[in-house]
């Protein structure tokens, strides 16, 4: 498993144990998702190189104290989502060089009553906590005073001592997940001067009276806060606000699958001072039960004037307010793309007045339909310069829309678009008109330097006169199949050309013709991965001035003979060893095995004329027919045995022979021993058994093992006995005659089930 790099990946191969005969020679092992229950102080001493050890996903409840001693130069060790109960300073004494620790989801309830990361001083993140993790004592993260990131998963943690966590004096990225909110008030005292990113998961702002307890936030100087999967209430909501607001170093808010349980009718006003440093906002997936009932946020227009970038997405927005956008008078950025704004809502959202300052605007993915009153609505914007309003459906656009003057940049990808028209601006520097429908493109746009055509219906070039000053042209999955020399001829600017996914038909010709055009040494072309000739031609990101076709890739004809002799020798030589190996017989056998394996039900219970089917090596004939038939057939009442000797129809093939004996048997009785297993015969009848137990879900087949048999000796083409006999039960024959009696009961007791 390992390869030349000394990276060895023996992650879900079923292992037990840590394997044997690790070397100083690895660098990186990957053991995840195996069955492994205790690390042994032997097992990893000679890997002293080791830099990155993965134990995610085992059974791990036990680890020798001295297991990691010899791992001085690891960086990262995952003992994520195993069974340990307690953790051990010991284990991690020796890892001086440790940077990334993964610990959650194991079964300890705390860290014991010391540190176990005093002696890792090199650590950078930190992930622990699990469903049962409920106790943080003072001293438990003594050593560690920097990290780049902590991750406390807390969901249950009840118990927390103040001090805790203030021996870290930094943490850029601190995510918690909790639910008790006195306990993330401790949390958040511990870490006010250390943390600069905090993120909280899963905690509960439902309740007014518990807010007193998230005051301690105000004092943070966290300079960015995240709040995932948290759950809010138009009660709770100005709060909130109001303690945000009131964080001296705030720079970032973000809401992130969150729920809001109200309509905007907080009960009490916003009592908030305007926040100096908040920039930005990011809420993404925030669920609103009623959302359509939301009201104007005229409770929030004082304190959006700061913001300078903002993203709403996939929140169901379909309006905001004109006093709204009017107020967000430094506004930069503006994301609100997957939203319900339609074309009146965008005209009233984007307000005379409104988004002063808006450089670039992202509204894909939206309800959008009309282009003309799209780009009036936005008209007025006088520094937009970036537009995203793909994934709407425009579908015909007019001849002339009214568009803000320092729009340069202009995505219409996915916008159902059957043909441009002089509406699209002619300032623009890029274009994105990939995923549509055009057939053409004939635009005259003297200034545009980047031009998408992905996945359109285009079968030639556009005209380089009108776009001069290109520099980069992708035409990817198009139907084009070849260029002429007039469509490039004024491509003088080109730097990158992807024409990859289209119909090229390669030839010496066509390379020597793009090879001699000016300046296209520089061209790089993604070229097709479905193309007609094998070439270096066909490599993506080639350049096409180093591109030299073979001498037998520019005679097509030749190859083609070539390939075709070869084709005919290889059936030749097929037929003449299939017939001397008789491979008739073995297609008959594959086709009647196919049959059996398709008989998705058995035989209705009218077909039934045996109660088992017996199959048997020849060798053992002896010991059937005189010993267990006799036993079986004169029983009260008597059992009706099949037996191929006796019950098989003459003149049939003996492959149909077996399986309608098998279908007209309520079971199947397979005898075992060494000549079983030596038998070709008694081979299919167990795989056509085999698919009868498996396909029906049911148990008939019943296993009598005659004779002790190895595992050894039995064929690997018997995997199917293989299986059958780790998964069932079987009788064993006994040899003294007192055991012989019971072996009889519980064969017909079997028989009968």
């Amino acid at each position: 498993s390992c390869g030349a790099t000394q990276l060895c990946n023996c992650s879900s191969m079923g292992l037990d144990f840590i394997p044997s005969g690790l070397t100083g020679k690895i660098t990186m092992l990957n053991l995840a998702r195996n069955r492994i229950k205790q690390i042994r102080s032997q097992d990893l001493q000679q890997a002293v190189n080791l830099r990155v050890l993965e134990l995610q996903s085992n059974q791990i409840s036990s680890i020798d104290k001295d297991s990691f001693h010899s791992l001085g130069k690891l960086e990262l060790l995952d003992l994520s989502n195993n069974s340990l109960a307690h953790l051990s300073p010991a284990w991690f004494g020796h890892l001086f060089s440790l940077q990334h620790l993964h610990l959650q989801g194991n079964s300890y309830r705390d860290l014991g009553e010391s540190s176990p990361f005093s002696n890792l001083r090199n650590l950078s993140s930190l992930h622990l906590g699990n469903p049962w993790f409920s106790t943080l004592r003072q001293g438990n993260f003594e050593g560690i005073e920097h990290l780049d990131k902590l991750w406390i998963d807390g969901g249950r943690l009840s118990q927390y001592e103040p001090g805790s966590l203030k021996s870290i004096t930094k943490i850029n990225h601190m995510i918690i997940n909790l639910r008790n909110t006195s306990v993330f008030s401790a949390v958040v005292r511990d870490l006010l001067h250390s943390v600069i990113w905090l993120e909280v998961r899963k905690l509960a702002l439902n309740i007014p009276a518990e807010m007193q307890l998230l005051r301690v936030m105000s004092s943070c100087f966290a300079k960015k806060i995240s709040f995932k999967e948290t759950s809010l209430t138009d009660a709770t909501v100005p709060e909130v606000v109001s303690i945000l607001e009131d964080m001296p170093k705030l720079v970032e808010v973000e809401l992130i699958d969150c729920r809001l349980s109200g309509t905007g009718q907080w009960e009490i006003q916003i009592q908030a001072n305007q926040s100096q440093t908040l920039r930005v906002l990011t809420i993404e997936k925030l669920s609103i039960a009623e959302f359509y009932l939301f009201t104007d946020l005229q409770a929030v227009e004082g304190l959006v004037s700061p913001l300078t970038k903002v993203t709403v997405q996939n929140t169901k927005v379909f309006l905001i307010p004109c006093r709204l956008s009017q107020n967000l008078l430094s506004l930069e950025y503006l994301d609100l793309s997957a939203n319900l704004l339609g074309d009146h809502s965008l005209e009233h959202s984007a307000c005379q007045g409104g988004w002063p300052s808006l450089q670039t605007l992202n509204l894909s993915q939206n309800s959008l339909s009309n282009l003309e009153i799209t780009s009036k609505s936005l008209s007025h914007l006088r520094n937009l310069i970036f537009l995203d309003i793909s994934q709407n459906n425009f579908g015909e656009i007019p001849d002339v829309c009214d568009w803000p003057k320092p729009l340069k940049y202009l995505n219409l990808s996915s916008t159902q678009i059957a043909k441009v028209t002089t509406c699209i601006p002619p300032m623009l520097e890029v274009l994105d008109v990939s995923a549509n429908n055009l057939r053409e493109f004939a635009l005259q746009l003297p200034f545009l330097k980047e031009l998408y055509l992905a996945k359109n219906q285009l079968k030639t070039l556009p005209g380089a006169a009108p776009i001069p000053n290109l520099v980069a042209l992708s035409v990817r999955r198009n139907k084009l199949n070849s260029f002429s020399r007039e469509e490039f001829e004024s491509f003088k600017k080109m730097e990158l050309l992807d024409a990859s996914d289209n119909n090229f038909i390669c030839s010496c010709e066509f390379l020597s013709f793009i090879q001699h055009q000016p300046g296209i040494a520089q061209v790089l072309v993604g070229w097709p991965d479905k193309y007609i000739c094998d070439s270096p031609l066909a490599v993506r990101g080639a350049q096409v001035g180093a591109v030299r076709l073979s001498l037998m890739e520019c005679h097509r004809t030749l190859v083609v003979s070539l390939i075709c002799v070869l084709v005919f020798l290889v059936i030749l030589v097929l037929v003449v060893v299939g017939y001397k190996y008789h491979a008739v017989w073995y297609v008959r056998m594959t086709w009647a095995w196919l049959q059996a394996k398709r008989k998705p039900k058995r035989a209705p219970p009218k077909d039934i004329c045996y109660d088992a089917f017996v199959s048997y090596s020849e060798n053992d004939s002896d010991w059937v027919e005189n010993v267990m038939v006799r036993e079986l057939e004169q029983a009260c009442p008597p059992f009706r045995l099949c037996l191929h000797k006796r019950d098989f129809v003459p003149g049939k093939w003996i492959v149909d022979n077996i399986i309608d004996s098998i279908e007209k048997s309520h079971k199947t009785l397979f005898v075992l021993s060494e000549h079983f297993v030596q038998s070709e015969w008694c081979k299919y009848e167990l795989d056509f058994s085999h698919f009868r137990l498996f396909d029906e879900n049911n148990d008939t087949a019943i296993l009598v093992l005659l004779e002790p048999i190895q595992s050894k000796a039995i064929p690997k083409r018997f995997c199917k006995l293989r299986k059958i006999m780790n998964t069932k039960t079987y009788l064993e024959w006994p040899l003294e005659e007192e055991q012989q009696e019971m072996f009889w009961f519980n064969l017909k007791i079997a028989l009968k089930s």
